[in-house]
Parts: structure tokens; C-alpha cells; sequence
């Protein structure tokens, strides 16, 4: 091999790994502003804002991500995602969201009989939730966020020996000691 030749390649080699080093890199922080949210939606047949082990997961429920610039309280971004057979979703969202306050609230309950929202802002039925890869959360790509339930119209009459069974009153309330 002529030794102009085998400078080339010398030259062509290094080149080509820093290239593709550079286009790896820019995929990656393309991915910073792509997320996959994931979470259920329940039924609280108790009425005491948490699952209990006679709550069933609802297929067919609608949750709402809502998005709302800090200072303003501008709606910026609103997005629907529904419940599969085991009431678990997931939606993408793109773009960062650093300077907004976004989080899942119900929107509709297949279930006519479990579909009453809590809207006491101590009890709002919502998950705040991150979308900006600038907040120290070490993956980037995925959220999940905690259950959400609808509450029964009325409780179940199971709702009293479940209460007894986690310590707390017949009507769901801690028991002082």
C-alpha cells in the first residue's frame, strides 16, 4: 500500500468514529424532550381516596394531561390518552415543559356507577408530573405516575371489614389509639 494511502485511512478511521460518536449524541439529546407517560385508573369502591384490595382497575376510563404555563395559568398543552383492558394508559409527550405545571387529571369514567372526582384541593384526583429532562431525574424517557381513581356513588358493603383489616374505622378514618 502507497504510504499516502495508508495516511488516509490513518485520517479516515478517527473521522469516522467521531462522526458517529456525534450523530449517537445528537439522537440522545433529541430524546430529552420525547416522554412516555404511564399510570391506571381504578375504582374506589370505598370512597377513602386510595386502592384497597376490593378496588378494580376500569378499562375504557379517560385521563387528560393538562399542561399550564407557571405565571400565566395558560392551558399550553392537553392531551387525552384511554385505559386498556388492565385500566393501565400511556401517552408520548415531545417538547420541555420545564416552565409549566403539568399533570394527569380524570376525564371520563366507562363506569356510571364509580365515576364521582374528588374536587377539594387536598383530595383533587391529579398527578403532578415532570416533563423536562433539566429536573435531576436520572431516566429521562419514562413517567409513571400514581393510580388515580373515581370514586362509587356509594361505598361497597365489603368497605367496613376492609377498614378493620388496614386498622382504620368503620368509615375509613385512622382510629385514634
Amino acid at each position: 500500500m502507497a504510504k499516502s494511502s495508508k495516511a488516509f485511512i490513518l485520517f479516515l478511521v478517527p473521522a469516522l468514529c467521531f462522526l458517529s460518536f456525534l450523530s449517537s449524541v445528537s439522537a440522545d439529546a433529541d430524546d430529552f424532550d420525547r416522554f412516555l407517560i404511564q399510570g391506571s385508573v381504578y375504582c374506589d369502591t370505598c370512597r377513602v381516596q386510595f386502592f384497597t384490595r376490593i378496588s378494580n382497575y376500569l378499562k375504557g376510563a379517560t385521563v387528560r394531561l393538562e399542561c399550564k404555563h407557571r405565571e400565566t395559568g395558560n392551558t399550553t398543552l392537553t392531551v387525552e390518552a384511554v385505559t386498556d383492558l388492565a385500566g393501565a394508559y400511556s401517552m408520548e409527550v415531545t417538547g420541555d415543559h420545564e416552565e409549566e405545571l403539568c399533570e394527569i387529571v380524570l376525564a371520563k369514567s366507562p363506569d356510571p356507577e364509580c365515576s364521582e372526582v374528588s374536587h377539594d384541593e387536598y383530595l383533587r384526583n391529579a398527578a403532578r408530573i415532570s416533563l423536562t429532562a433539566n429536573d435531576g431525574i436520572a431516566t429521562n424517557e419514562t413517567r409513571i405516575v400514581n393510580p388515580l381513581g373515581f370514586m362509587r356513588k356509594e361505598p361497597l358493603a365489603d368497605c367496613p371489614i376492609v377498614f378493620k383489616e388496614l386498622g382504620l374505622g368503620p368509615d375509613g378514618q385512622l382510629i385514634n389509639i
